[in-house]
């Protein structure tokens, strides 16, 4: 399959978008069409266990890779996760499911994709003929980081360095991070907040002047972050899975819609919802959630894209975002695949902090999407109250996206025009990830030790905790860099 940017320039094959992560003119690669799943195939994923539902679907993008070594490669990467099962699918009641993402090695939704990147990336530079060592950036709200650190640990001929904002992650993101084995690793923090650390790795992309300094070293540089299409891919995969679940457990029948909601910050999870839906899948609305950094909520209400805004440290980091990266794959979609608008809206972007879309794009996107959004008040009872009536502990963005699918939900209750379908609320990341929030939410008491949180938090829950998490706590920190957005660049050369 061919892959093309978003702003018009460059043409390339799945390899190839995979090792450099961005277009050589700032925009993102997508695919040239959109691979179609027929209802036999959907039929025939059934009987099909987590990572060959993942191995069909990604080898529909990435043909190039011999598809029983993905399948392979798959397989060993799900093999990390707790209980066998990649993503579970769990019914609270008629009609409302949760997605579970956070059973794999750092406990987040990013290890769906994280665990894959590394073969795609070492294949794709075999398949690209690349010799060169590979510099992976990352700019991080708290989870991409620890993934990303975690799955490309001591990997041969790569180094990783994460950016993540001081003081914009929670203490339990920090701690994983900045604990994190491996020789080939480094950890960054940055004074100021993602936006920040995404804006100044993007620079570093865009600079021919970076890229050269890195050459001399030996180096290219490639990304880890949803921007990379190896990255969005294996989410996707997550869609169709929790699809077919829901047949084979009688649900639903085949054909059925079914709505999801999607905790949302960079709009990469639930754009590859989007592309399972434009592959053939069966999804009707997809809702996207957001907390106190409501942008997109007022992009989908104004059809203006403004990040001249306050922007709200919140108990759910991972989603205070302004700057969405991925939206523009969905702003070149539903622009008509118009490169030159879409590479004038992200200019603009740039410039002003602000693009806007005509009346007949917001109509599109109205049509595909509910847009909401949460307060921090709302979101602790929400967690509370669920807690309360299904005993089933979440963490904080999911709290956010149970919160705007219960507010979508009694929207279409009041529409008698409105078709009702069951919801799956996709759960990203594990309670014990956020256990002095998580424990506010459900008992009111606060606690300053991250450790005392997750013990109190297995008491009232009975919830297992995460292998992972209770090492961390014995393990000495690596990481203590603190630098500026201005500077990052000066961190990375000293660390090649």
């Amino acid at each position: 399959m061919v892959f093309i940017s978003t702003r018009g320039e460059e043409k390339v094959t799945g390899a190839q978008a995979i090792v450099q992560g961005i277009a050589k003119d700032g925009g993102l690669f997508v695919p040239e069409k959109f691979p179609a799943v027929s209802a036999e195939e959907l039929e025939s994923m059934l009987s099909m266990d987590y990572p060959e539902r993942a191995a069909f679907v990604l080898h529909k993008y990435l043909d190039e890779y011999d598809r029983e070594e993905l399948l392979a490669a798959l397989k060993k990467a799900y093999a990390q996760f707790e209980d066998g099962d990649a993503a579970p699918l769990v019914r609270v009641e008629n009609g409302m499911y949760m997605l579970e993402l956070f059973h794999g090695p750092t406990c987040a939704f990013k290890d769906m994709a994280l665990t894959v990147l590394p073969y795609l990336l070492r294949k794709g530079c075999d398949l690209c003929g690349i010799k060169e060592n590979i510099l992976i950036l990352v700019a991080t709200s708290g989870d991409t980081g620890k993934a990303a650190l975690e799955g490309f640990k001591d990997a041969e001929g790569i180094k990783i360095m994460v950016f993540y904002p001081d003081d914009g992650v929670s203490k339990m993101q920090k701690l994983q991070m900045c604990t994190q084995e491996g020789e080939n690793v480094n950890v960054v923090a940055v004074r100021g907040n993602f936006d920040d650390c995404q804006t100044g790795v993007k620079k570093i992309f865009a600079s021919d002047d970076c890229k050269a300094k890195l050459k001399e070293k030996g180096y290219l540089l490639s990304s880890a972050n949803s921007i990379n299409f190896g990255r969005l891919a294996p989410q996707i995969c997550y869609y169709f899975s929790a699809y077919c679940d829901l047949v084979t457990s009688d649900q639903i029948r085949m054909g059925d819609k079914v709505n999801f909601t999607v905790p949302t910050g960079n709009f990469g999870n639930i754009l590859a919802g989007y592309y399972a839906k434009r592959m053939g899948l069966p999804i009707g609305t997809l809702v996207c959630a957001s907390n106190k950094n409501n942008v997109l909520t007022d992009f989908w209400a104004k059809g203006v894209y403004d990040t001249k805004r306050p922007f709200h440290k919140t108990m759910s980091p991972s989603m205070d975002i302004l700057v969405s990266s991925n939206l523009e794959r969905l702003i070149f979609e539903l622009s008509g695949r118009d490169a030159s608008l879409t590479k004038t809206r992200m200019q603009a972007l740039s410039a002003s902090g602000k693009y806007s879309v005509r009346p007949e794009e917001l109509k599109a996107y109205k049509a595909e999407f509910y847009a909401g959004c949460t307060n921090e008040a709302d979101t602790v009872d929400c967690m509370y109250e669920f807690f309360e009536e299904y005993g089933y502990p979440m963490d904080t963005h999911t709290g956010v996206a149970m919160h705007v699918a219960q507010q979508y939900e009694e929207m279409i209750e009041k529409d008698p025009a409105a078709e009702k379908r069951p919801m799956v609320v996709v759960s990203t990341a594990s309670p014990y990830k956020f256990p002095q929030d998580v424990l506010y939410a459900l008992t009111g008491n606060d606690v300053k030790d991250s450790f005392k949180g997750i013990k109190r938090i297995n008491l009232l829950t009975a919830m297992k905790v995460p292998e992972s998490l209770k090492a961390i706590r014995y393990k000495p920190i690596r990481f203590k860099q603190v630098t500026s957005p201005e500077k990052m660049f000066d961190e990375v050369l000293k660390f090649v």
